[in-house]
């Protein structure tokens, strides 16, 4: 089944539609790279996928150890190298509101060390997670 439908809308900007529901993704090209910068570029959205992933994995996993982290949010950097154009590291710094045992902060580092973008980013591309407990 096709995930979703890409399309090139012109003035270096993409529609991607998620063919399930519908819903309609723009993307711009970066101010530095041409672009207007007035929506996601590519790149922001690969890097906003990891800690999107990191907190969904980490919320349907910790379901089963009744583990909540409602309102948890990501602060995230994405830093682009040149020769080639790539994206060299992304910096998430995550902030958990609640309390949480040493056990429950060590599953949710983990989780999200290992969700499925995580392991399925190129091992050059840094990954660095913080995780701050409120």
């Amino acid at each position: 089944m096709i995930t979703s439908k890409i399309t090139y809308i012109g003035d270096l900007r993409c529609s991607a539609e998620h063919v399930q529901s519908g819903t309609l993704i723009e993307s711009d090209a970066p101010t530095d790279n041409h672009g207007k910068g007035e929506k996601f570029s590519p790149t922001d959205l690969c890097a906003t996928s990891l800690a999107e992933c990191a907190l969904t994995t980490i919320a349907i996993l910790g379901k089963e150890k009744n583990i909540n982290i409602e309102g948890a949010y990501c602060e995230l950097q994405k830093i682009m190298a040149a020769n080639p154009r790539r994206i060299s590291e992304i910096i998430c710094n995550f902030v958990f509101p609640g309390h949480f045992s040493d056990e429950e902060k060590a599953f949710i580092e983990n989780t999200a060390h290992h969700c499925p973008v995580a392991k399925s980013l190129h091992p050059d591309l840094k990954q660095t997670m913080t995780f701050s407990f409120q």
